[in-house]
């Protein structure tokens, strides 16, 4: 790919965003990484040569700062999403309004492609308001450029997931490990496999349309909560919270948050406990990973290259269960 080929990602040092930033760089396109805090996206410089890869600010709140880092571009890739309801930055402000104000802006600025990353469940009529904001966002998009390549993964893991890494954080405070939605099913893919999904987007290799991505295995919150233990070698004991106790919970922890300014973040929310109701899978019928011959990687060749270090011997545990069974 020639260098003189620039790429905006916005939000292209979050958790999905930093491992697409990585593919373009090493593709030799020129990057330019639009977040709201550029001295905090520094980390993204490194993944190309000097030059290559810039931090710049952007509001994709305000026209004129979308517009200001789309100027240029070949190609505009959106990763920016919320998990707050609230706020100047909520799901609607950031996930419909944020993502249409890019699509609109990236073709009347004359971008060649767009590809929006979205989520399984987006749905304008989705019983959750993240759901819903996702789905508008999606609709958005397509009616200001019909050709972008819209990707739906389901929960994504990775060394800086915010799942099993939360998860097995948790494990450190006691026997008992709460979760709500015990026999809700995920499909977990992993980030690269979705972030190697977006650079085929962006360098054309994928028809538009929407694609759902899930990893090669199917399996309930418990039984990812199982593997999870297995990995970090801790017995704890799954405690699977009813939904209307967790609805309750979800609102005084939201209250909390308001009342402490967002100090103390809410650790569940109630509209994070409706979209835990229902499955996270691919559908049935839709284009996902085999219409863009991408194999994806399960979590059982991964997780254990991150969640180590929530063991009680760390990384010594290999060396501890070799000495504890020699071999003669």
């Amino acid at each position: 790919m020639p260098s003189s080929k620039l790429v905006t990602i916005f939000g292209g040092s979050g958790f999905v965003g930093r491992y697409i930033t990585r593919r373009m760089a090493k593709a030799g396109w020129r990057v330019r990484v639009a977040v709201r805090r550029p001295n905090e996206a520094m980390h993204v410089k490194t993944y190309g040569v000097v030059g290559q890869v810039e931090p710049v600010f952007c509001n994709i709140r305000d026209d004129n700062s979308v517009r200001a880092v789309t100027a240029g571009a070949d190609v505009v890739i959106n990763c920016v999403g919320t998990f707050d309801r609230s706020g100047k930055n909520n799901f609607d402000a950031v996930q419909n309004e944020g993502a249409a104000r890019i699509a609109r802006i990236a073709a009347a600025e004359g971008v060649q492609r767009l590809v929006h990353i979205s989520a399984i469940g987006a749905d304008p009529e989705s019983p959750s308001l993240y759901g819903q904001s996702k789905g508008r966002g999606e609709d958005a998009i397509l009616a200001a450029f019909p050709s972008a390549v819209i990707l739906r993964p389901s929960v994504m893991f990775g060394v800086e997931d915010q799942f099993f890494n939360r998860f097995a954080t948790m494990t450190r405070f006691g026997p008992v490990l709460p979760i709500v939605g015990g026999n809700t099913r995920f499909q977990p893919v992993y980030v690269d496999d979705v972030a190697a999904a977006a650079q085929m987007g962006a360098e054309g290799q994928a028809a538009p349309g929407i694609y759902e991505l899930g990893g090669p295995d199917v399996n309930t919150f418990r039984e990812l909560m199982k593997e999870m233990l297995h990995v970090i070698r801790r017995r704890r004991l799954i405690v699977n919270l009813p939904f209307w106790m967790a609805s309750i919970m979800g609102g005084i922890m939201e209250m909390v948050q308001t009342l402490t300014l967002g100090l103390i973040p809410a650790q569940i929310t109630r509209d994070q406990v409706t979209s835990l109701r229902s499955d996270n899978v691919v559908a049935d019928g839709a284009k996902g990973f085999a219409d863009l011959g991408i194999e994806p990687v399960a979590t059982e060749a991964v997780l254990p290259d991150y969640l180590w270090r929530f063991r009680v011997d760390g990384q010594y545990l290999a060396i501890k269960e070799s000495a504890s069974n020699p071999r003669f």
